[in-house]
């Protein structure tokens, strides 16, 4: 029996478990993936938030800045990168100039320091390549950048590193209540116990709410598609470019990532099944309004184009509380943008205010919330990786060229990592055919890896889990 399930391997319910950890309670995650990040949280924008867009008042704005305040230090102590770089919100005509004021007034009152609404002359300085139709810019010095699926990884890991269990492949197809516990089913058989369910289950949260009693969490899906630039790139801007928000969002964005690629996007197409495929005229849109944003957009440069589904609630804001139906279930649903954001608040709030409502709380006194970095040999100086080649010189041998990752650091996060049993997991975690060729070059080397530690054949090997192996039968 478990005092508190998490269903959902995002970044809200990682936050939310390695929060968990913190106390002296039995908790565990299922997640139906093979992996954890790999639905809103794989394909998300990266992006901090300010907190200048959220209406005042609501749970987005709270939670926005809380998150903010929260993030430099949270992933430092994780090993995760993260960079101040600051946002730009840019008017490319004067009738947009009103809404720059509008939003900077709206952030005060939400709290965010450091707003400043900029003439051209300023903002060319800051972008160079901005359009000549820019008119003006709010600028907001505590926006940043983090990756999104390693701060999902990194605060699972530390969670698991302080007991927590995870179970992935974990189907949730029916939750029974009892009287003062639930019982979890997956639908390969297998069942858990828990006195507590905190639904963060992104696009599947109104499924599972329903299925624990609870029919009054309606979620929606809008597709965003993504077009990802080569690290040649780097330096075309600095800060996140965003144009004025619109009902649908924060719009299509350039920006760098804390890897030194570029990345623009998304667009917002209301789905109704969940839809990751991109589509010409998905990434066009992308494109053209890029060009509209800035000039000499080195498309060029394009590796890879993706597309993820955010989910949002019917009430526009997110839904975390306490179910009015059913007693033990928390719903945390409905954590669109600025959700990255605002996961470190959320999650304190969810375990100190909610779950503590539901049970008492005893400080973990062995908790520790540090855990070194997947990538913590390439931030190695020289003299430093010599010596780890010398006592094993798996380190020495580049398996990614493009992203140079070693041998070594592939078997490390295998051995390191129970769930890096694919070709994706070990990319999430070390970048290992994230780079230029997109794995062209070390994919088969990954795989064979992966069949050699793992003790499985190399056609058992998969992409990402289930049914994408790479190799079907054997040639001559």
């Amino acid at each position: 029996m478990f005092d508190v399930i998490v269903v959902g391997g995002g970044v809200i319910g990682a936050t939310i478990l390695r929060e968990l950890t913190k106390y002296r309670l039995k908790v565990a995650m299922v997640e139906k993936e093979s992996d954890v990040a790999m639905g809103q949280s794989r394909a998300n924008s990266g992006i901090v938030h300010a907190g200048y867009d959220a209406k005042e008042g609501t749970l987005k704005a709270k939670f926005n800045l809380l998150g903010n305040l929260m993030m430099p230090a949270y992933t430092q102590e994780l090993g995760v990168k993260y960079i101040n770089n600051g946002s730009i919100v840019v008017a490319y005509s004067p009738d947009e100039i009103d809404t720059l004021y509008e939003l900077k007034s709206r952030g005060e009152k939400n709290g965010v320091e450091g707003l400043e609404v900029i003439d051209t002359e300023t903002l060319r300085a800051l972008e160079p390549n901005i359009s000549p139709d820019a008119c003006g810019a709010l600028l907001a010095k505590t926006g940043g950048i983090v990756c999104p699926y390693e701060l999902t990884i990194a605060s699972i890991g530390n969670a698991m590193d302080n007991g927590a269990s995870l179970y992935t492949d974990y189907e949730v197809c029916e939750i029974v209540k009892g009287v003062d516990y639930f019982i979890v089913k997956s639908i390969d058989g297998r069942e858990l116990s828990t006195k507590i369910i905190i639904n963060s289950a992104g696009i599947g949260s109104g499924d599972i709410s329903k299925m624990a009693g609870d029919d009054t969490v309606h979620i929606s899906g809008r597709k965003g598609e993504y077009i990802l630039l080569d690290r040649e790139s780097q330096g075309y801007c600095t800060h996140t470019i965003f144009k004025t928000p619109t009902s649908k969002g924060k719009g299509i964005l350039i920006s760098p990532t804390v890897d030194g690629n570029i990345l623009l996007g998304p667009t917002a197409q209301e789905v109704d099944v969940p839809d990751t495929d991109t589509t010409s005229t998905g990434l066009d849109y992308v494109k053209q309004t890029a060009d509209s944003m800035c000039v000499r957009v080195p498309h060029y440069n394009t590796i890879t184009s993706f597309a993820g589904v955010r989910a949002y609630s019917d009430t526009h804001d997110f839904v975390i509380s306490h179910s009015d139906k059913v007693e033990g279930l928390i719903n945390v649903a409905g954590i669109e943008s600025p959700g990255l954001t605002s996961a470190p608040a959320i999650a304190k709030y969810v375990v100190e205010e909610l779950v503590s409502a539901l049970l008492p709380l005893v400080e973990n006194t062995d908790f520790d919330g540090r855990r070194q970095s997947d990538h913590y040999y390439s931030k190695l100086d020289n003299d430093s990786k010599n010596k780890i080649i010398a006592q094993d010189p798996r380190y020495g041998k580049i398996i990614c060229r493009c992203e140079q990752i070693t041998e070594g650091e592939i078997v490390s996060v295998i051995r390191r990592n129970p769930r890096a049993t694919t070709i994706d997991a070990v990319k999430r975690r070390l970048r290992a055919g994230m780079g230029r060729c997109q794995g062209g070059f070390c994919q088969p080397q990954v795989a064979q890896i992966l069949a050699r530690e793992l003790g499985i054949p190399l056609e058992e090997v998969t992409k990402s889990g289930k049914n994408s192996r790479l190799i079907v039968g054997k040639t001559k």
